[in-house]
């Protein structure tokens, strides 16, 4: 699809409603059907919502609802006085308004700031806001028509505030229909901060309006009133995975092939209505055939999240390494060499990505902390698949594959001392991971899957031992320094395997919390089941949780000297550089104007130091001691 046309798909006006393109015109001829039951004259296929559900068609809500009901959920983030929020309606029909309006409170009286055409396919609406006043709680209203309406409230920027909590969760399965009420009655007394949904908000795979809006209405009442990062994953793209490869064209929706299988125009409508409310992406060049990219970052609270896309470059494994399990990215053959896969020239992050990081860690204006978010982990931190009788050496799905790629990566996060944040394994575990040796990497927190219907993974060593330097008291049996399939160095801290997953209550469903504590640099990961209640229950936790560390661990090297600083400014912005090398080792905020920098080796190095970035040479040439 021409540009200029998808344009003229993109925003519909008032008067061009009666023309509103099918699904075959606005996804292609291929697929007609493709997100059909909000195009068109989706009122003639939306479902009764008392018809019962099967494995072939589940979709139960009815998105033809009660006019004043138009205006499903919003979702929204706030950095640098910009306010960035997204209005989901329900699809509309010919004859009523293309426009949504924003409200704010202004004393006992309600303001108009802004209106926005909607947008289709997809109908949605999107309002960027600058100059907001971030001191305060503002309270804000959507409006469509002359009755529907949609209340939250934009926090105040938590600068000032010691901890700020992060949600963490991903992989809501569509085959659970209705509400979450557990699950959001937890969190709206745990109170979180920021939200961040790693992927998989639905597995409507082909209809993801639908998917989209059974979601918002899922979680509605915790993101209306708060900062939320969502990014799509495989399933919200309509894939069973995905490694997107620069936006080729895979041979199918499996994707082992790389690339995307349905129509740049459905993947790009499924990441604006999911990431257009993120900040502006930091390099917004699309990627092949016209499919957009979002990575970026937000600083809010003090922490400075970085978001990435870590399946939109990525290699795939078909064709690119001979076959060595039942399929093209699965490894059962024992006598696979692991250096083998990993080809030189693979991606993973992709050259874009890894500049954006080392970029991100260098700049700490308005940030005392930092924090990766992506969709997957960075190893294989899983032994079986699917059922518990099949066990696999290697899933090249996750990040722990290509393994020289996944190292760069973690170079990166280490950088800037940051934590790492995911979902998509359907397994909650916290590691520590090892690039060159066990625990010189960042920490990270795989969550739990939401609602777990659709495949099962369990952390179960073959020999069923602890491995060397276990966790002191665990009540978990196999902690400590592992490899897993791919060779890659791992220390395994936490996991939730679950006991039984034909009862509902052992999937070992749930979502995490990660603390942020400033003042001490601690980061807390907490991770909860799904059917508790966290006002009473003493073992509303998965075993093994909750985990604190010190964020300057999230550098694991074992320093050979250190380099003496001394400088007149309070938290000052600190960068060592390897003179011989021209590595930058670390960019950090320190907390004292005074101390010890770690190296790690003899070289000469310099160093550097500034408020936000290390903007002033402090040492030059020095070697530590």
């Amino acid at each position: 699809m021409k540009t200029s046309l998808l344009f003229l798909l993109l925003t519909i006006s008032p008067a061009a409603a009666q023309l509103m393109p099918t699904s075959a015109e606005v996804f292609g001829k291929k697929f007609p059907s493709l997100d059909n039951r909000a195009t068109a004259d989706w009122w003639k296929r939306s479902p009764d919502p008392n018809a019962k559900a099967n494995k072939r068609n589940r979709l139960k809500i009815n998105l033809e609802v009660p006019r004043e009901e138009v205006i499903g959920f919003a979702v929204y983030t706030l950095q640098n006085k910009t306010l960035k929020l997204t209005a989901q309606l329900f699809p509309l029909k010919p004859e009523e308004t293309q426009e949504v309006r924003l409200e704010v409170k202004d004393g006992d009286a309600w303001k108009e700031i802004a209106k926005e055409n909607i947008v289709y396919p997809g109908w949605s609406a999107h309002f960027r806001i600058k100059n907001w006043d971030a001191t305060k709680d503002t309270p804000y209203r959507l409006r469509h028509a002359e009755k529907a309406t949609f209340e939250g409230l934009v926090r105040m920027d938590p600068k000032d505030q010691d901890t700020i909590t992060v949600g963490n969760l991903s992989c809501n399965s569509s085959r659970t229909t209705g509400p979450r009420p557990v699950i959001l009655k937890n969190l709206i007394k745990q109170n979180p901060d920021v939200l961040f949904f790693a992927g998989d908000q639905t597995y409507n795979h082909t209809q993801h309006t639908y998917g989209w809006l059974e979601f918002g209405l899922q979680f509605r009442d915790i993101m209306r009133d708060r900062p939320t990062i969502t990014i799509p994953d495989d399933h919200d793209v309509g894939q069973a995975n995905l490694w997107g490869e620069e936006g080729i064209l895979a041979t199918n929706a499996a994707g082992p092939s790389g690339g995307y299988f349905y129509p740049p125009a459905y993947v790009n409508m499924v990441q604006r209505q999911q990431t257009w409310h993120l900040p502006d992406p930091v390099d917004p060049a699309p990627i092949k055939r016209d499919i957009g990219v979002y990575f970026t970052n937000l600083t809010y609270g003090g922490i400075s999240f970085a978001i990435l896309e870590d399946r939109k470059f990525k290699t795939g494994p078909q064709g690119t390494i001979p076959k060595m399990g039942p399929r093209p990215d699965h490894i059962n053959d024992p006598k696979y060499d692991r250096k083998a896969v990993d080809v030189k020239g693979l991606k993973l992050l992709g050259d874009r990505q890894l500049k954006f990081l080392n970029t991100w860690s260098q700049d700490w204006t308005g940030a005392e902390m930092k924090c990766v978010l992506s969709q997957t982990a960075f190893c294989g931190a899983v032994h079986i698949h699917g059922s518990p009788k099949n066990r696999l050496l290697a899933d090249l799905d996750s990040n722990a594959w290509p393994q020289t790629p996944r190292n760069n990566a973690l170079r990166e996060i280490r950088r800037g001392w940051a934590t790492h944040l995911c979902g998509d394994q359907h397994l909650a575990v916290s590691v520590r991971h090892g690039i060159d040796t066990f625990d010189d990497g960042p920490y990270a927190f795989t969550s739990p899957a939401l609602v777990n219907t659709i495949y099962g993974r369990w952390w179960h060593p073959e020999d069923e031992k602890a491995g060397p330097n276990p966790v002191p008291n665990s009540p978990l049996p196999w902690t400590g320094n592992y490899l897993d399939g791919l060779g890659n160095k791992l220390t395994m801290l936490a996991y939730a395997n679950p006991p039984n997953r034909n009862d509902e209550k052992q999937r070992a469903d749930g979502y995490g919390l990660a603390l942020f504590k400033k003042s001490t640099r601690e980061v807390t990961f907490e991770c909860y089941k799904r059917f508790t209640d966290v006002t009473t229950d003493k073992d509303s936790q998965f075993p093994g949780w909750p985990i604190t560390f010190n964020a300057r661990n999230n550098d694991g090297r074992k320093p050979t000297a250190h380099i003496d600083y001394e400088v007149d400014l309070k938290n000052p912005v600190v960068q060592v550089i390897n003179n011989t090398t021209k590595e930058i080792l670390y960019t950090a905020r320190l907390q004292k104007p005074s101390g010890k920098l770690p190296v790690y080796s003899s070289d000469p190095h310099t160093v550097k130091i500034g408020r936000d970035k290390p903007s002033k040479v402090h040492k030059s040439g020095v070697k530590g001691e």
